[in-house]
């Protein structure tokens, strides 16, 4: 795999014409800033891509920072996902110096989907089920609140919008161990693209180090496979960049998200 020019299709097809999911979903490019928004009062918005440089930088970055604390971005959390790549080389200070926080960064991960293995292997006692419903969201956002200890109240609300408005882009699977969701994990379809998503994967503690992050890979690659995708893409964190990287994922470039703070919610001043 020509790892360059896999990450200029990335950035052609998942970036620069990346379509938005969910109900409402909307694109928006202004000042060399490619903007998405989805989901509704609660959802999401963000930056996939930017065309900047040293004199362009600055008014975009400020006008992202103005749109999120106003009222179009209200209720919204809003993200710039920097790549190390994206131009000027000091964007990411640039967004810093404008109020954004860093998250911790990860490697964005590509893999040849016929190279994959594609049959999970379970340990015993675990079985995977797929998500159709608001039941199996439940468990998905229960795995995910017990393995990474955050709130899955966003993540919740946009998988059940998704799988009412956009059921053919989204395949979610919980893994079970009896009653217990142990792992949840899903992959994103982009029509129009050669790529599929991988989000996702973290396992409660206790069920930690017995392959299960690696069978359910397997698992959404064999479906990615019969769906016809060529590449599937991860963000990586440092614990599953190993495990990729043992699977057949190839290092691309390094994303960090930047996150912009909400403001303050105004309070009535007393009488």
């Amino acid at each position: 795999m020509d790892t360059a020019e896999v990450l200029a299709l990335f950035d052609a097809q998942m970036r620069r014409a990346a379509v938005p999911q969910g109900a409402g979903g909307r694109s928006e490019q202004a000042g060399g800033v490619l903007r998405h928004v989805e989901g509704g009062a609660d959802g999401w918005a963000g930056v996939l891509w930017s065309d900047l440089d040293e004199g362009t930088a600055d008014a975009a970055v400020a006008a992202e920072a103005a749109w999120a604390d106003g009222p179009q971005g209200r209720g919204l959390e809003f993200e710039w996902k920097l790549y190390a790549h994206d131009r000027p080389a000091d964007l990411g200070a640039r967004l810093r110096a404008a109020g954004f926080v860093p998250e911790p960064p990860e490697t964005l991960m590509v893999a040849e989907v016929a190279a994959l293995p594609q049959e999970p292997r379970l340990p015993a006692g675990v079985r995977l089920e797929t998500v159709a419903d608001a039941a199996g969201v439940e468990r998905a956002a229960a795995a995910h609140e017990s393995a990474f200890g955050t709130s899955a109240a966003r993540l919740r609300a946009r998988l059940l919008d998704q799988l009412e408005h956009a059921p053919q882009t989204l395949h979610l699977v919980v893994a079970m161990a009896g009653d217990l969701p142990v792992c949840s994990a899903r992959m994103e379809f982009h029509p129009g693209t050669d790529f599929a998503s991988l989000w996702g994967g973290g396992t409660v503690r206790e069920w930690r180090g017995r392959g299960i992050y690696r069978a359910l890979v397997a698992h959404r690659a064999g479906l990615a496979a019969r769906r016809g995708v060529r590449y599937l893409q991860v963000d990586a964190t440092d614990d599953s960049r190993p495990i990729l990287q043992r699977l057949g994922f190839a290092p691309l470039t390094v994303t960090t998200p930047y996150l912009r703070p909400r403001p303050p919610a105004a309070t009535e001043a007393p009488r």
